[in-house]
């Protein structure tokens, strides 16, 4: 069993805020919060004010802002001597960092994160940094080190009814499933997280296990259905103002859209997905949704040097950033597209 999803990085006088509220009223109702915290003198207010202005700032691609206002939510708890706060603003700091493609220090800051938490006996925040050390584990490709703290994080959820943690934690290990070639397993495991987000009324986490859906059932060649869901997707994304998640169902609209044929459409949706993500500072997905737009344009009779080379930037920038599947995506873009492999990296 579970309850109605939560939003617990809203917390003080903002813990009455809905997950689904839109970003922007979120944005406009904390600093307001801030505002009257620092006038008052309440720091612990303040730190709360702050924790939720970087998470709304963060998803809606504002990078300076939000990592102005996680350290700012920090300094503010640690004033206080508050363990539990100064983990959300750690576990914040390193979310944003994982976004900004510095998957080091997101590592840092979240196993940081997880230690106060721990103490502070801040269950939550103790899961939520966990949460994210997995799932930077995961988006790197390094599936066997953090499959058992997914299934972990999932049995935690489960056992307490946390519909969120669930439906991340369901999509975190379909994710490893589809990409490691289990289609089936990934496809119950992604409807099982729509399922739960739609009946725990968790809009932002159904948007993103309907995104799943319809990457799988496009894999089956379900090119209409796919499509459906994401529009369905795509309108909760925009209404909530969530950026990241509208630029990832755009590539994955470019996606189901290249494996149908339908090449022009899918250049224009990898395109839109490329400029979101641009404007947000988010350098995985731009690195994606390049990556698709090159494969496109090959397909389009772009002549093989400029893809070539194309490739090779890619490669280098995604193991740059660590990425070891998307790196292979590449490879596999490479022998799709009859390409010579990159020489090894020295």
């Amino acid at each position: 069993m579970y309850g109605k999803a939560f939003a617990p990085e809203y917390q003080g006088s903002l813990d009455g805020l809905s997950v689904n509220a839109s970003l922007d009223a979120v944005l406009a109702t904390a600093l307001e919060r801030q505002r009257e915290a620092e006038r008052a003198g309440c720091p612990r207010e303040s730190a709360h004010a702050r924790l939720a202005v970087a998470e709304a700032c963060r998803r809606l691609g504002r990078v300076t802002e939000a990592d102005r206002a996680w350290k700012g939510s920090y300094r503010a708890a640690r004033s206080t001597g508050d363990p539990a706060a100064m983990a959300w603003a750690l576990w914040s700091g390193g979310t944003l960092a994982r976004q900004r493609g510095a998957l080091p220090l997101a590592r840092r800051l979240l196993a940081l994160a997880a230690g106060l938490a721990d103490g502070s006996g801040d269950f939550l925040a103790r899961g939520y940094a966990l949460a994210g050390l997995a799932e930077t584990g995961r988006i790197q490709g390094d599936y066997e080190a953090v499959h058992a703290l997914h299934e972990r994080l999932l049995a935690e959820a489960r056992e307490r009814g946390e519909a969120r943690h669930m439906v991340w934690a369901l999509s975190g290990i379909a994710q490893m499933r589809r990409n490691t070639g289990d289609h089936e397993a990934a496809l119950a495991m992604f409807e099982e997280a729509a399922g739960i987000a739609g009946a725990a009324e968790d809009a932002r986490g159904l948007a993103w296990s309907l995104r799943g859906v319809a990457d799988v059932r496009s894999l089956r060649g379900e090119t209409e259905a796919a499509l459906e869901l994401l529009s369905r997707a795509e309108g909760t994304c925009r209404r909530m103002r969530l950026l990241s998640a509208l630029g990832y169902n755009l590539k994955m609209r470019g996606n189901v859209l290249f494996r149908a044929g339908r090449y022009p459409e899918a250049r224009e949706c990898y395109r839109e997905a490329l400029a979101e993500f641009e404007a947000m500072q988010e350098p995985r997905g731009a690195a994606l949704a390049r990556l698709g737009l090159v494969k496109t344009r090959a397909r389009l009779g772009r002549e093989a040097s400029r893809t070539a080379a194309d490739l090779d930037e890619l490669h280098r920038t995604l193991g740059g950033f660590g990425l070891r599947h998307a790196r292979a995506m590449v490879d596999r873009a490479r022998t799709e597209l009859g390409l010579t492999p990159a020489p090894a990296a020295p």
